[in-house]
């Protein structure tokens, strides 16, 4: 387990402006990571005391090894993070990262609601093993994040991060939308090098990518559900939480739209807008984990308040994927 010591390690650091110790950094920038690609959105997995099972952890991400995903993102919604402590996100970032292969991007949700409490936890990441991190958008008081608000945060966290730093938009469970000029603004940070929109808005993703064309700034779809349409207006990859039951469809997917089979990628992806529904809007974390016990890997339960699926929707859930020929 993570000591005191990392936090104390933070801290010292902050307090001498951010000593460069932590893997290589120079100049405070991070080395270029291209993030594209496909990449599983990692649950985590909890015993029946709620504690998180290390084991059924490394068991799930050796069956997912198998799949060709650049990496894996850790610490996400999917990831159930605002349900666990500190030391518990470093502590299973730090367990993936010796178990995964040294070629493959993992990517650690650092996010909090304060501007220094993400970058100590930033700082804490890349101590532990992230090769960059996904920040999400502060939303607690989201009637004050304004752009100028999300830029100066973000902005904070990418001076100060020895590791590549990934913008998160996910207003289902934030309220907030990151603003485009926000985005446009922050494209031009060198440490900024990319971006996870989950809203689901092709309009507002295609103009993204339209805007920060000219930057080293990449633009990853948030959901299966509307990936054929973000690769079609400039998007170069996805991170998604069905990924963890049908990963090798969701690479299929990639390699089609990649290789301009469109006429193939459009009817798998018409057999996996129900599934994705499925598992993010309607049943969310306890529909996926339910999936996931169905298709081999280990879901279990989710850590209170969210609770288990009842036995009705359970059956709907099953009647989302045996529908398009998955069960």
């Amino acid at each position: 387990m993570l000591g005191p010591g990392v936090w104390a390690s933070v801290r010292q650091g902050l307090s001498k402006g951010l000593s460069r110790n932590v893997r290589g950094w120079a100049s405070g920038v991070g080395r270029k990571v291209d993030i594209s690609g496909t990449y599983p959105a990692l649950t985590t997995p909890f015993t029946a005391t709620s504690e998180i099972d290390y084991g059924k952890l490394e068991e799930n991400l050796h069956k997912l090894g198998t799949f060709p995903f650049r990496g894996f993102v850790v610490q996400g919604s999917t990831g159930e993070f605002p349900f666990l402590t500190s030391t518990e996100r470093l502590e299973v970032v730090s367990r993936i990262r010796q178990i995964i292969p040294k070629d493959k991007l993992l990517i650690a949700g650092s996010g909090c609601e304060s501007t220094q409490t993400t970058v100590e936890m930033t700082l804490s990441m890349a101590q532990v093993g992230a090769d960059a991190v996904i920040v999400v958008t502060p939303c607690y008081y989201r009637g004050r994040m304004s752009s100028a608000a999300l830029i100066h945060h973000y902005t904070k966290v990418a001076d100060l991060s020895p590791i590549p730093v990934v913008l998160y938009s996910v207003p289902a469970n934030t309220g907030l939308d990151l603003p485009v000029d926000a985005v446009v603004t922050l494209s031009h940070h060198p440490n900024i090098v990319g971006m996870k929109d989950s809203g689901g808005d092709i309009t507002r993703i295609g103009l993204i990518i339209h805007k920060t064309r000219k930057q080293d700034f990449k633009v990853l779809a948030g959901s299966v559900g509307f990936l054929l349409a973000s690769y079609a207006v400039g998007a170069v990859g996805n991170i998604g939480g069905l990924a963890n039951v049908l990963g090798a469809q969701v690479c299929q997917l990639e390699r089609l739209c990649l290789t301009g089979q469109w006429e193939a990628a459009q009817e798998l992806q018409h057999r996996l807008i129900e599934p994705n529904t499925a598992v993010t809007k309607r049943f969310g974390i306890p529909g996926l984990k339910k999936t996931m016990d169905w298709f081999g890997y280990y879901g279990g339960p989710c850590r209170a308040p969210l609770q288990e699926l009842s036995p009705a929707e359970e059956e709907a859930l099953r009647v989302d994927f045996s529908s398009n020929g998955w069960l």
